[in-house]
């Protein structure tokens, strides 16, 4: 049996050879090798909703599919993509509800929005990583941003209109930048700034205290 890997989420980015498509990267978790696979819009935009951690003022199609799951204490175990063909990844979901394990088929796409908001790990195969993992140099690797990020770290909260941009404008911004930010919005009474960015710094200490 083929050796199976663990894949972290690095996040999303536009896609150089689809208009209108965006790329999700998919990591080995301990090596160097990143998975590239195009996903639609709406999908692109479900995954970065559970990436940034926002709650969506209804619930989104895999949000209900994680509740109604839930409700039947039903536990997603694992994503494991498990082929690739013709350009397509293809991925299937590991359901337990205490008795008996059930395998699901799905868009890989769908199975990492629905992993993503139930925090569960997700697999490929050595063969997948081999043939469609691309090797970043150790310079990449310290510095995970791309041209889209060093462009919207070039904005200001206020030209910035769309929830999830802003969310993941936050997430770029250093400690210091932030607590700086903070400070001055404090000082300007521009406590809805103010608010904003003491929030994203509640966020990462929780998130620091959970991984702990």
């Amino acid at each position: 049996m083929d050796t199976k890997i663990k894949l972290r989420v690095q996040g999303l980015t536009n896609s150089q050879i689809q208009s209108g498509a965006y790329a999700l990267i998919l990591a080995e978790e301990n090596g160097a090798r990143r998975i590239p696979i195009i996903v639609g819009t709406s999908e692109a935009q479900s995954i970065a909703i559970a990436l940034e951690h926002i709650t969506p003022p209804r619930p989104l199609t895999h949000d209900l599919f994680v509740t109604f799951a839930q409700a039947f204490a039903i536990q997603l175990r694992e994503v494991f993509i498990y082929k690739f063909e013709d350009g397509v990844f293809y991925s299937e979901l590991l359901f337990d509800d205490g008795i008996t394990q059930v395998r699901l088929d799905s868009r890989t796409s769908d199975a990492i929005a629905i992993a993503l908001r139930v925090k569960c790990d997700i697999y490929t195969t050595e063969q997948i990583v081999t043939e469609c993992g691309v090797v970043l140099e150790e310079a990449t690797l310290l510095d995970d941003k791309d041209d889209d990020e060093y462009a919207l770290l070039d904005k200001e909260p206020e030209d910035i209109k769309d929830e999830v941009e802003l969310k993941k404008w936050l997430s770029l911004l250093d400690e210091d930048e932030l607590s700086e930010r903070l400070e001055e919005a404090i000082a300007d009474e521009n406590y809805e700034y103010a608010k904003m960015y003491k929030d994203e710094i509640r966020r990462r200490e929780e998130e620091e205290g959970s991984a702990k």
